[in-house]
């Protein structure tokens, strides 16, 4: 079997366990995730089968669709709803409409975020969350991210000193939704941090797309399971498609003059039957070239 799952995580498992899962479901080693979830997250995780774990490098660089709750009036260790509370203070009002509209408007664009000590970033060789379970706190350098689309979707609302504000937001990967959260509090004033979160799109794969444990369980029995193709995810690279005497060349990784198709890092290249043949790149030494930078065995 191959091609791409688009699962519907569920609350309380991490990345790897889904992969686990779907390796006993489809009785196949050959199981890949795009991107990690935290567990508490629920939402669109494409995994990779078969022959198509070849493209879940790229499927990362996707852009994510989230819909979240920043919660006011305290924060976390975690800077999510699982830490401990670490500051607090009492949210009397609703903040304004033109308030939270500025707050948001602050963080379009690019942007500058500190990882959160409870991620899985590596500093001097150990993953941030390593030191935190150790209460210790480390120097993180900050990370370039894009916030693409960032709006309030729902009803704000006011409980027990807390104020939640439903949000939706379109970011570039390695986006932490949850600094997010925080620093968007810190520019209305109080410490905040992220109630909710799921993902509801990655890449072309949209929530409504995707599959539950329970669903994928059935399809396998009644024999109705089909998968995305590979090229699916590949569909927003440039392309071109090959006469068939070239096919050859490209699967033995020839090196080809580079052509206007070219137009940036990567050109996914295609048979007349629509199959992904190769993934060329720029030849990095050898200028007005190009070389093959992953070739997908038939």
């Amino acid at each position: 079997m191959n091609g791409i799952l688009p699962l519907k995580k569920p609350a309380g498992m991490t990345s790897h366990d889904c992969v686990a899962i779907t390796r006993k479901l489809l009785r196949t080693k050959k199981v890949g995730h795009t991107g990690t979830l935290d567990p508490d997250v629920t939402g669109v995780l494409p995994l990779c089968i078969g022959r198509a774990t070849k493209v879940a490098q790229y499927m990362t660089d996707f852009s994510k669709t989230y819909e979240a709750v920043i919660t006011l009036g305290f924060s976390t260790t975690t800077e999510d709803a699982s830490g401990e509370k670490v500051e607090e203070k009492y949210v009397d009002k609703l903040p304004t409409a033109n308030e939270i509209e500025q707050a948001l408007r602050a963080f379009r664009g690019d942007i500058e975020q500190v990882p959160p000590m409870y991620s899985a970033v590596k500093i001097n060789g150990k993953k941030l969350y390593e030191y935190a379970f150790k209460g210790e706190v480390v120097e993180r350098p900050s990370r370039k991210a894009t916030i693409h689309e960032l709006e309030l979707i729902g009803e704000v609302t006011h409980e027990e000193g807390t104020v939640s504000i439903p949000v939706r937001v379109t970011c570039s990967k390695g986006t932490y939704i949850r600094t997010l959260a925080v620093d968007i509090g810190e520019k209305l004033g109080f410490p905040a941090h992220m109630s909710y979160l799921i993902r509801t799109a990655s890449g072309p794969f949209k929530l409504e797309e995707c599959l539950t444990f329970d669903e994928i369980k059935q399809m396998i029995e009644d024999e109705t399971l089909s998968l995305f193709p590979m090229e699916y995810a590949l569909s927003a690279m440039p392309s071109l498609t090959v006469e068939r005497e070239l096919e050859e060349k490209l699967q033995n990784g020839a090196v080809l003059p580079q052509v206007d198709e070219m137009t940036e890092d990567r050109l996914v290249m295609y048979n007349k039957d629509g199959e992904a043949i190769a993934i060329y790149q720029k030849h990095p030494e050898k200028p007005g070239l190009m070389k093959p930078e992953k070739v997908f065995s038939r």
